[in-house]
């Protein structure tokens, strides 16, 4: 299966929509989440850690910075950044348009 970000807002169901940001659940997986989270202008994430779980985030649109941990940095349209298990994460929009971003992760309880 291949899809476009522009399909993604399409196929997929709306699971968190607020004035902050937009996440759309396009799984069609039995073992893994995928969903889209379309990050508003000038925003940011209320930032999180997973016991247990790792997760992996695609850039696809916009500009911003990523918090892991005590480390920030920028990231950009093709970026990939793998979140270990445990850490700290959090997203910041800094552009003027949507920050879109794919984020990959086990369903919960899959882990043996």
């Amino acid at each position: 299966m291949k899809f476009a970000i522009d399909e993604f807002e399409k196929v997929g169901k709306i699971v968190k929509q607020s004035d902050v940001y937009t996440v759309i659940d396009v799984s069609k997986l039995e073992h893994l989440n995928v969903s889209l989270t379309i990050l508003h202008p000038r925003k940011e994430t209320g930032g999180h850690s997973h016991e247990g779980a790792e997760e992996v985030y695609n850039f696809a649109e916009g500009e911003g910075k990523m918090k892991l941990d005590d480390r920030e940095f920028a990231v950009k349209r093709g970026d990939i950044v793998i979140i270990p298990d445990g850490m700290f994460h959090k997203v910041f929009n800094t552009g003027k348009t949507d920050l879109k971003f794919v984020c990959v992760f086990e369903k919960y309880g899959e882990r043996k």
